[in-house]
C-alpha cells in the first residue's frame, strides 16, 4: 500500500459538540449575516441595472450623435454654396436684354444654375419658396409686413431670399414679407 492508500483509511475527525447557547447565537449572526448580504446583494443590483441603464443611453446618445454629424456634415459646405446659387439667380434676372449675347450669357447662367440645384438636390438641400402659403416663423424670416387686399393676413406675399433646408433641417430662413388686413379692416376690428 501506498502512503496515500493509507492516509485515505485514516477515520474522519469527529466534529465538535457546541454548546445550545452557543448555537443559538451562530444562528442568529448567520441570519443577520445573510440579510446584510442580501441587503449588499440588492445595492449591487440595483447598482448594476442602473449602470446598464446609463450604458443604454449613452450608446443611443452617441449613435444618434454619429448620425446627426454624418446627416448634417454639410451644413458648412452648403450654406457657402447658397451665395453662389443666389448669385446666380440674380445674374438670371438682370440679363433681361433681347441681345444673342445676353441671351447666350443667361442661358448659360441657366444651365449652371440648373447643375449647382441638382447637385444640392442629391444632398438633401432643398429650397422654401414659401409664397402664397401661411406664415412659418420655424422656416421663415419677416422682413415686412404689408397691407394686401385679397391675401389672408399671415400669409407670405413677397420673398426676397429663397431659405433652405438639410435633411429637413433649417439651414437658411426665407426672407419674406407678409401680408395684414388693408387699414379699413384693422379700423373696422378695433371698433368690432
Amino acid at each position: 500500500m501506498s502512503e496515500e492508500q493509507i492516509v485515505q483509511e485514516e477515520p474522519a475527525a469527529e466534529p465538535e459538540q457546541i454548546p445550545a447557547a452557543t448555537e443559538t447565537v451562530g444562528v442568529e449572526q448567520l441570519i443577520a449575516q445573510l440579510e446584510a448580504a442580501t441587503q449588499k446583494a440588492e445595492e449591487n443590483w440595483d447598482k448594476l441595472v442602473r449602470a446598464q441603464a446609463e450604458m443604454e443611453n449613452l450608446r443611443r446618445r452617441t449613435e444618434k450623435e454619429l448620425q446627426s454629424a454624418h446627416k448634417y456634415a454639410l451644413e458648412k459646405f452648403a450654406k457657402e454654396l447658397l451665395a453662389v446659387v443666389d448669385s446666380l439667380e440674380l445674374g438670371i434676372q438682370a440679363a433681361a436684354g433681347d441681345a444673342p449675347e445676353v441671351a447666350k450669357l443667361r442661358e448659360g447662367n441657366e444651365l449652371t444654375l440648373k447643375q449647382l440645384q441638382s447637385a444640392l438636390e442629391r444632398f438633401n438641400v432643398l429650397p422654401v419658396d414659401p409664397a402664397g402659403q401661411k406664415f412659418n416663423p420655424e422656416h421663415h424670416q419677416a422682413m415686412a409686413v404689408e397691407p394686401t387686399v385679397g391675401a389672408e393676413p399671415g400669409t407670405v406675399v413677397k420673398v426676397f431670399q429663397k431659405g433652405y433646408l438639410l435633411n429637413d433641417r433649417l439651414l437658411r430662413p426665407a426672407m419674406v414679407v407678409i401680408a395684414q388686413p388693408p387699414a379699413e379692416d384693422v379700423h373696422l376690428d378695433e371698433q368690432a
